[in-house]
């Protein structure tokens, strides 16, 4: 994991018990995307958050080992919308969600919310945007080729490199997440991923 310096970029939970950063280098690296899909929002919804219906979630996507966690690991807990769905990390001690990933550490991805920065604009413009809705038409996408050869670049090289193994959320010994998921049942997903 990269050290902390002059260039760390710090982010933190809202009580602050947990916190960490990134690097500038590692922003360059990265994606700011913004997400419209449902689950985000619904994500957003359950921890109490501002609705982003109309703005979407802010994230910036990294690979696992861009990301160091400083302080109140301990307070890593996890959710899942479904059996099968991604991996969404959340600060236990306040509820403020923190993560997105995916469920195997041997595919390195991970989004961050930029809301956990304090100054959310040195992560760089917001140069994609997903799932955007439109009236009576399926979603569209903006950026998406930018954001998906980024995204395969930073994984592959994660994963050729070894760094894959260098991730806060997982524990390399059993494969396991450091923390048990907690799965919504769907009538709760429901509930979430259909308000108006």
């Amino acid at each position: 994991m990269q050290q902390s310096g002059a260039d760390a970029l710090p982010f933190a939970c809202s009580c602050g018990s947990l916190s960490g950063h990134v690097t500038g280098a590692a922003v360059k690296q990265g994606c700011r995307i913004l997400c419209h899909c449902a689950d985000c929002r619904a994500v957003e919804l359950y921890h109490g958050c501002p609705d982003p219906k109309g703005t979407g979630v802010d994230l910036l996507q990294l690979a696992p080992d861009m990301v160091r966690i400083d302080q109140g690991a301990e307070h890593l807990r996890l959710l899942q919308l479904s059996p099968r769905g991604l991996f969404r990390w959340y600060a236990g001690c306040c509820g403020t969600p923190l993560f997105n990933g995916l469920r195997k550490p041997k595919l390195p991805f991970i989004a961050v919310r930029s809301a956990l920065f304090s100054d959310p604009d040195r992560l760089g413009k917001v140069v994609a945007q997903a799932f955007v809705p439109q009236p009576g038409k399926p979603p569209r996408h903006e950026g998406a080729g930018r954001m998906t050869m980024k995204l395969a670049s930073r994984m592959i090289s994660a994963w050729v490199s070894g760094r894959w193994r260098q991730t806060p959320l997982f524990d390399l010994d059993s494969g396991a997440p450091v923390a048990q998921p907690q799965v919504l049942s769907k009538a709760e997903r429901q509930d979430l991923t259909t308000r108006p």
